[in-house]
């Protein structure tokens, strides 16, 4: 059916196939390049290899690797893998590492070591490390750091290891991560968890260093007892005396403050009675004052409760006069306005139809000029000739009117008395029907226009002058 559809369309079935194909070639093409769109979640690093590119000095990119977002993958000439960016961590039991005075230290720790996301860095991974597993990445960095490690340790005294961690750790670090970023990797976290050497060297440093700390403990202690015991002989002393002559000052003070008081409190009094007579004043005058003000406002209130009421009067009685007065014009204006609506509808229904009623006289005056018209093109221009015509076309319905004119007179009987006294060749009853025809209405005059002859046997033309018998 939509073969046939498109048959009666104008296309082609070739057209068809063609659009068909074009159409399913694009959406693959269009699912294809969706398809190798690929996003670089960000707990890893996309390395894109193939052909991917030349450097800067004109050499091939062995790859190209994007950390936290995402790139076009080209089909056929490309393909792309990731590394993961989880942190390893990575044990070093280290036993036996020789030291530069030539004593031998076990030093356990923890590595926390993961592929590093730095532009260069990242491109040494791609290179190094696409394509091997965590556990392979994992015993790799494992023997760089063995071998770092017992290098930095070389370098060092056992007095640096033991006391001086800090300066240990950042040799360690300083030298493990620069062998690790040859392969990609960065170093996250270093943890020392012990050293030990096998002839107790450090066991004796210990010791040494504790009976060290245990005398000076105790030196210090005696002296803090002995530095106690004069600051507190100089501390009673000293309280003592400060204490007589604070308590002196203090009974001084007393009798001072005592003298201070009374005359504090006879001011007080004194400025209590003032303060009390100016209060009293004060408060007598501002009640009188507030009376006048009560009553001037109740005079006030009073007033304006006065012209309330008026006002209110006022407005009743304003306002329903106003309220009638609006209605009885609206009212007024209302039926002035169907007044003159109604009017103007009726004049303009008058006018329509006078002017409907021309334009019909107007266009039947017309149609019959035209048909007048053509009627005499009809007789060649002979105006007389086209009357004869339309008389001759109407003679029938002329006839017609005549005959119905005395179709309804009722004639039950006629008697005919023929006494043979007709003149001429006409007997008595002949010239009776020839009266009776002549009774119709003339016809001659109707003949006479449409060009015709009456025929004899309904009477003879009249001469001019002649009267009718």
């Amino acid at each position: 059916m939509n073969h046939l559809m498109l048959l009666a369309g104008g296309i082609s079935p070739s057209w068809v196939a063609l659009i068909c194909a074009v159409v399913v070639v694009v959406f693959t093409g269009l699912i294809l390049v969706v398809s190798r769109y690929k996003k670089c979640p960000s707990d890893k690093v996309m390395v894109i290899y193939g052909n991917v590119g030349t450097n800067k000095d004109g050499t091939s990119r062995s790859a190209k690797c994007i950390h936290g977002g995402a790139a076009f993958v080209v089909p056929v000439v490309q393909a792309y893998e990731y590394l993961d960016l989880t942190p390893l961590s990575i044990s070093v039991d280290l036993r036996s590492a020789l030291s530069r005075q030539n004593i031998r230290v076990d030093v356990p720790s923890s590595f926390t070591v993961g592929i590093s996301t730095e532009p260069g860095i990242m491109q040494n991974a791609a290179e190094r490390l696409l394509g091997l597993k965590m556990v392979e990445i994992q015993e790799l960095a494992k023997d760089i750091i063995f071998g770092q490690l017992r290098l930095v340790i070389a370098t060092m005294d056992i007095e640096e290891i033991n006391t001086d961690r800090d300066k240990f750790l950042d040799a360690v670090s300083g030298n493990v991560e620069t062998e690790l970023k040859k392969i990609g990797l960065r170093l996250i976290n270093v943890n020392v968890t012990d050293i030990n050497d096998e002839s107790g060297y450090i066991a004796a440093l210990g010791k040494e260093a504790a009976a060290k700390a245990i005398n000076d403990a105790k030196v210090s202690v005696a002296e803090a007892d002995r530095n106690g015991a004069i600051g507190a002989a100089n501390a009673e002393k000293e309280q003592r005396i400060s204490v007589s002559r604070f308590n002196s000052e203090a009974i001084k003070g007393e009798n001072l403050a005592k003298v201070e008081v009374a005359e504090s409190d006879a001011s007080r009094r004194e400025r209590e009675a003032e303060a009390l007579k100016r209060a009293t004043a004060a408060e007598n005058i501002q009640t009188a004052k507030a009376l006048e003000e009560s009553y001037a406002a109740q005079e006030a209130a009073e007033q304006a409760r006065a012209n309330l009421e008026k006002a209110k009067l006022e407005a009743d009685v304003l306002v329903k006069a106003e309220i009638q007065k609006k209605e009885i014009e609206v009212a007024a204006e209302a039926r002035a306005e169907e007044t003159r609506r109604l009017a103007k509808g009726e004049a303009d229904a008058i006018i329509l139809k006078m002017q409907a009623q021309a334009q019909g006289m107007r266009e039947m005056m017309t149609k019959q000029a035209e048909g007048f018209a053509e009627i005499v093109k009809a007789a060649g221009g002979a105006s007389d000739d086209a009357v004869r015509m339309m008389i001759a076309d109407k003679l029938e319905e002329l006839t017609k009117i005549q005959v119905e004119a005395i179709s309804n007179l009722k004639i039950d009987k006629i008697t005919v008395w023929d006494g043979g006294s007709a003149s001429g060749d006409k007997s008595s009853t002949a010239n009776f029907v020839s009266g009776l025809m002549k009774s119709v209405p003339p016809m001659q005059e109707i003949f006479d226009m449409a060009g015709m002859k009456l025929p004899e046997y309904l009477g003879k033309p009249k001469n001019e002058g002649e009267k009718a018998e």
